[in-house]
């Protein structure tokens, strides 16, 4: 008996061995290799003025100057992401999912959001931490200013799923959202539903008054 289920046994023992497992993002520290730093507004831009990007501690923040994203090279398409992010009184922040080499991730892929409410007092929910930018709100706001806040992300195909500090703020397909979205200009951006199912991560720094983003414990879990 034991002989004939060798064979399963080593089909279901190589199918598990097989399975992704979450990889730290900057397993070590200073510059992290693999990533560039790029323009808000177009990644295929280099970034105005000296901001730069490190790793400290286990810890990444930004400094210099306002305004960039920190990208990834690889893309991605289904994945899960972890990790923990604090960001200052005039925060803001971002975190690109599947964006393109050029355009902005924030439209022409996608954001999530991760902004301090006094950073805009005037935003909209969608414009707030855990918001597609502009697109679709969060549930609740459950953003814990100053503090460090835990995000866990799942897109899987057109479904995204978003965990703020241990509950679901999105759990949507994305497939389903029409909703007219425009840029900082005023001119249309895609439907989140025509948007890349396939590009880079990054984190971005548009933060005021010293309050750059600082992220740590990121971890991520690809299927490619």
């Amino acid at each position: 008996m034991l002989t004939r289920l060798l064979p399963f046994l080593s089909l279901s023992l190589s199918l598990h061995a097989a399975e992704p497992a979450f990889v730290p993002l900057f397993p070590k520290d200073g510059v992290p290799a693999g990533w560039s730093v790029r323009h808000w507004a177009d990644v295929s831009k280099p970034a105005e003025g000296a901001p730069s990007w490190s790793v400290k501690d286990g810890t990444l923040t930004s400094s210099g100057d306002r305004g960039c994203w920190f990208i990834s090279e690889k893309e991605f398409s289904d994945f899960e992401l972890t990790y923990e992010f604090k960001l200052g009184p005039r925060g803001n922040s971002g975190l690109a999912l599947r964006a393109p080499a050029s355009g902005d991730p924030a439209f022409d892929g996608m954001e999530m959001q991760m902004a301090d409410f006094r950073y805009n007092p005037k935003a909209l929910p969608s414009e707030l931490t855990g918001g597609i930018y502009r697109a679709i709100a969060p549930t609740e706001q459950l953003y814990k200013p100053t503090e460090w806040n835990k995000i866990h992300l799942t897109l899987k195909g057109s479904h995204l799923t978003v965990i703020l500090n241990g509950k679901t703020i999105q759990d949507t397909d994305l497939a389903t959202h029409s909703e007219a979205v425009l840029r900082h200009d005023g001119k249309p951006a895609p439907a989140v539903k025509d948007r890349p199912r396939k590009g880079r991560i990054g984190f971005q720094n548009l933060s005021r008054d010293g309050g750059q983003v600082e992220i740590r414990n990121a971890q991520i879990k690809a299927a490619d």
